[in-house]
C-alpha cells in the first residue's frame, strides 16, 4: 500500500503487478515505466520488471488499514490479465468484499473477461468497478463493463487520444477524463472533452477531469504542471455520490 498522487483516489494497493499492451492507450505505459525504476531501485516485488505476478502476501493489507479510504487496485497491473489466476481474482475479492470501510477502485482493459467472470464475483457496494477507454475503437469495453453485476460503474477516458462520439453513458455513474504525459504524449483537444463533459451532464453522471497532461487547452506542448487541470476555466472534481456518501457514512461510524 502507498499513498498515491492521483486525483481521484487516495491509497493505491497491488496484489498484481506487470501487464502487457493491448490498445493504444498502452503505448507510453506510466505503469512500466515506473516499474523499471522500481526494479533498478532493488525493490523486491518489481525484481521481474513488468512480467505479470500475484503477491498473496499482499492480501492481508487492506485489513490492517485503520481508517476508511478510497482505493485504486492495481495501479500497476491489470487484474482481469490472462496471465492472473481466476482463483486469485476471486482471492482480492474476498479481500474487498471483506473490508466494507474502504471503497475499492478497480480498473481494467481486459473487460471482456470481466464480463466472463463478473457472475463469479460478490460485488459489494464497497467495489468501483471500471474500464479504460481512449477512443471509439475500444468503446465495446463500455458496453461489456455494463453487462457486469457491479453496483457502481465508472469510466477512466485517460489518455483521452480522439472523440468518442458514440459513448453512451447510460449505466455509468462516474467519468474521469485526463490526457496524456511525458515527452512522447500525444495531444487531446479541447472539443473531444467538452463532447464528453456534456454526455455527462445529459445524463447526470459525475464528471472528474484530471489533467490536460504535457499538452495544453490551446495545443502548445508545456510541462503537465504548467497545464494544470482548469476546464473552460474551472475545476471539476465530481465523484461518484452513493458511494462517496457511503464512505462518508463509514467515517462518521469510526
Amino acid at each position: 500500500m502507498s499513498k498515491s498522487t492521483i486525483e481521484w483516489t487516495n491509497t493505491t494497493w497491488n496484489p498484481v503487478t506487470g501487464c502487457d499492451k493491448v490498445s493504444q492507450g498502452c503505448k507510453y505505459c506510466y505503469a512500466e515505466i515506473m516499474s523499471k525504476r522500481l526494479q533498478a531501485m532493488g525493490v523486491k516485488k518489481y525484481k521481474d520488471n513488468f512480467k505479470v505476478r500475484e503477491h498473496p502476501e499482499t492480501l492481508k493489507e487492506p485489513s490492517t488499514w485503520k481508517k476508511p479510504r478510497l482505493v485504486f487496485v492495481n495501479s500497476m497491473s491489470d487484474l482481469f490479465h490472462k496471465e492472473v489466476s481466476t482463483d486469485f481474482i476471486k482471492q482480492v475479492f474476498k479481500v474487498m468484499n471483506e473490508n466494507p470501510k474502504h471503497t475499492f477502485q478497480v480498473l481494467t482493459k481486459r473487460a471482456d473477461r470481466l464480463l466472463e467472470l463478473s457472475s463469479e464475483i460478490n460485488w459489494t457496494p464497497n467495489i468501483w468497478m471500471g474500464v479504460s477507454v481512449e477512443n471509439e475503437d475500444v468503446l465495446e469495453r463500455v458496453d461489456y463493463l455494463k453487462q457486469t453485476g457491479a453496483q457502481i460503474k465508472f469510466l477512466s477516458i485517460e489518455p483521452l487520444l480522439g472523440p468518442v462520439d458514440d459513448l453512451n453513458l447510460n449505466g455509468i455513474n462516474w467519468v474521469i477524463v485526463g490526457g496524456e504525459s511525458g515527452p512522447k504524449s500525444r495531444p487531446m483537444k479541447v472539443e473531444w472533452v467538452n463532447q464528453i463533459h456534456k454526455k455527462c451532464t445529459e445524463v447526470g453522471a459525475p464528471f472528474f477531469f484530471k489533467q490536460w497532461g504535457t499538452w495544453g487547452s490551446d495545443g502548445i506542448k508545456r510541462s503537465k504542471k504548467t497545464n494544470g487541470r482548469l476546464l473552460n476555466g474551472r475545476t471539476y472534481d465530481e465523484i461518484e455520490t452513493t458511494a462517496a456518501n457511503y464512505l462518508l457514512t463509514n467515517k462518521l461510524k469510526k
